[in-house]
C-alpha cells in the first residue's frame, strides 16, 4: 500500500500552523519535535508508519472545537486518535495533517445507575468503565482483548466487539448517547440516557464511522447488572470441522452462550507457553463456551452443551468450578495476540465475519492460502458470531515477506466475502481493507457512502484516505445540500 504524497503547501506552512495551534492550546498540548512526533507515527498496525505534521492534545470539548474550526478554515487535514490500539490503520497519521490525540479527555463524568448508564470522556479505557461500577454489581459488556488499554471513544469509532458480544452485542448495542464535534467546530449531542430516540439514527451512523464524520468527545454507555452465575466450559476437538459444527449446533439448540471462542492448535500452543491456562494441546481446535444467568439455569445449559459437544466428537471437556477457575480459562484467550507475538517478529491481525456454518471451510482454505504463500497463520474466532481473526506471522525485515502477508490477507478477506461474510467485525476498514471495499460493495454503494461523508465533511479534511479506495470530490458525487433554504435541484419532489 502506498501512502499519499503530502501537500507541499501545507508542509511549507508548518511553523505557522504550529504557532497558531500553540496560541489555541496550552504549551504542553502541542507536540512538534521529532522525538515527540515519533511516538504517534503508527498505531497497532505497525506495518505502516508515517510521522504527523504536528500532534495536539486538547483537554476539553471546546478546545477540540477550536482546533477543528481553525483547521477547517485553514484547509488542514485532521486525524483523530484514541489509545492507538487499533489494527486497521484507522488512526495512521498524515505527514500534512494534525494528529488530534484524545488521551487527556480521560474522566468519567457521571455514573447514573438509576438509568443504568455511565457518561465518559473518549479517552477513558474500556475496562475502567467496568471498574467504576463493579462494586455496585454492574459492568460494561463489550470486552475487546485490548480492553485494558483501548479507549471508549475508539471503541465507538470502530464499533468494537469482544468475547462477550455474542449475547450482549457490540458497541452499538450498548451505546446510548454521544457528544461529537464536526470538522467545522460545531458541537452536537446525539441520543442521551434514554433507550431510544426519535428521528434519524445518527447515533448508529456515527458508530463505526472511523473518525471520518466527527470527533467523539463524550460517550454514554449502558451498563448491566452482573449475572448471578457465570461458568466457562473448555472443549477440545479432533478437527476444525467438528468444532465448527458444534458451534452452530449449540446455538441451533436454543442455547445462547455469553461467549463462544474458538482457537486452533497453533493458538493453543502459543498461549499455553505464555499463560498456561490448561488448554488441551492434543486438540486440533478448542472451544471456550461461557454461560451465565441464575445458577440452576447455567448448570442445565452446561450439561446440554456438553452433550452436544460429545455428539460432535469432543475429546476433552471441563468446567470452571470457581470464579478464579473461569478467569484462568479466559486468561489464555485474552492473551492470544501477545502470545502469538512471540512466534515471529511481526504479526498481521485480520478481522472478518463469516456465517457460522462456514467456520470449518474458512479454517481449511486459510491454511491452504498460507501454505501457498509460505507463511504461517494462527487462527482465533469469536465463533458464536463468526468473527474470524487470522494472525499472519511474518518478518518485515525479510525482503518480500510484507508483500506476501498483505497478499495472503487479501485472499482471506476475499474468501470471507465469498462465503457470505463481511470485511470487518470490529477492527474497522481503515487503510488495511480500504482497497478491498469494492469486493463487497458496488460503485453505487460506495458513492452513496461517500455522499454521507460529504454531508458531514464537504472538504474531506477529517481522516481522509481511510475506508474508501477512491475518494471523490464531493462535487463529483452530486452532493445534495440545501443552501439558503433552496434545494439545488428544484425539479426534485419536495416532501
Amino acid at each position: 500500500m502506498q501512502l499519499p504524497e503530502p501537500d507541499a503547501d501545507v508542509l511549507s506552512r508548518r511553523d505557522e500552523i504550529v504557532s497558531d495551534l500553540s496560541a489555541i492550546l496550552a504549551a504542553d498540548s502541542v507536540i512538534a519535535d521529532p522525538d515527540g512526533l515519533s511516538v504517534y507515527e503508527t498505531d497497532g498496525l505497525s506495518a505502516y508508519r508515517q510521522r504527523p505534521l504536528v500532534v495536539v492534545l486538547p483537554k476539553t470539548t471546546q478546545e477540540i472545537s477550536n482546533v477543528l474550526s481553525y483547521c477547517h478554515g485553514s484547509g488542514i487535514k485532521v486525524v483523530p486518535r484514541g489509545a492507538g490500539t487499533g489494527v486497521s490503520g484507522g488512526a495512521l497519521p498524515l505527514a500534512d495533517g494534525v494528529l488530534l490525540g484524545l488521551g487527556k479527555l480521560n474522566r468519567i463524568r457521571d455514573i447514573d445507575l438509576a438509568n443504568r448508564c455511565v457518561v465518559a470522556e473518549p479517552g477513558v479505557t474500556n475496562q475502567a468503565i467496568t471498574r467504576a461500577v463493579e462494586k455496585e454489581g454492574f459492568y460494561y459488556a463489550p470486552d475487546p482483548s485490548s480492553q485494558l488499554a483501548c479507549s471508549i471513544g475508539g471503541n465507538v469509532a470502530e464499533n468494537s466487539g469482544g468475547i462477550h458480544c455474542l449475547k450482549y452485542g457490540v458497541t452499538t448495542n450498548n451505546l446510548l448517547g454521544l457528544e461529537i464535534v464536526l470538522m467545522d467546530g460545531q458541537i452536537l449531542r446525539l441520543g442521551g440516557r434514554h433507550m431510544d430516540a426519535p428521528g434519524y439514527d445518527f447515533l448508529g451512523l456515527l458508530t463505526g464511522s472511523e473518525g471520518l464524520l466527527g470527533v467523539i468527545t463524550e460517550v454514554t454507555v449502558r451498563v448491566l447488572p452482573k449475572p448471578e452465575t457465570a461458568r466457562a466450559m473448555l472443549l477440545g476437538f479432533p478437527s476444525h470441522k467438528s468444532a465448527g459444527d458444534c458451534v452452530g449446533a449449540i446455538i441451533a439448540a436454543g442455547i445462547l452462550p455469553a461467549a463462544m471462542e474458538m482457537m486452533d492448535k497453533g493458538a493453543v500452543e502459543a498461549t499455553e507457553a505464555f499463560v498456561a491456562s490448561g488448554y488441551p494441546k492434543e486438540a486440533e481446535a478448542v472451544l471456550i463456551v461461557e454461560l451465565d444467568g441464575i445458577a440452576v439455569e447455567v448448570e442445565d445449559l452446561l450439561r446440554r452443551a456438553e452433550k452436544i459437544a460429545q455428539d460432535f466428537g469432543a475429546i476433552t471437556a471441563g468446567f470452571s468450578e470457581s470464579e478464579a477457575d473461569r478467569q484462568r480459562l479466559w486468561a489464555g484467550r485474552k492473551a492470544t495476540f501477545g502470545a502469538v507475538g512471540r512466534l515471529a517478529p511481526d504479526c498481521y491481525a485480520l478481522d472478518g465475519t463469516i456465517p457460522r456454518a462456514k467456520l470449518a471451510e474458512v479454517f481449511l482454505r486459510t491454511g491452504e492460502f498460507a501454505k501457498a504463500h509460505g507463511l504461517r497463520v494462527v487462527n482465533v474466532f469469536h465463533a458464536g458470531d463468526g468473527n474470524h481473526h487470522p494472525l499472519i506471522l511474518f518478518d518485515a525485515n525479510k525482503p518480500g515477506d510484507m508483500e506476501k502477508a498483505e497478499a495472503l490477507g487479501a485472499e482471506i478477506l476475499k474468501l470471507t466475502v465469498e462465503v457470505g461474510g463481511v470485511l470487518s467485525g470490529e477492527h474497522g476498514i481503515g487503510i488495511e481493507k480500504r482497497d478491498l471495499m469494492g469486493v463487497m460493495f458496488s460503485k453505487a454503494d460506495l458513492d452513496q457512502q461517500q455522499r454521507v461523508k460529504c454531508s458531514f465533511d464537504p472538504h474531506s479534511l477529517l481522516n481522509p484516505g481511510k475506508m474508501f479506495p477512491t475518494l471523490h470530490r464531493c462535487a463529483e458525487l452530486g452532493r445534495l445540500h440545501i443552501r439558503g433554504g433552496e434545494m439545488p435541484f428544484p425539479d426534485l419532489p419536495r416532501y
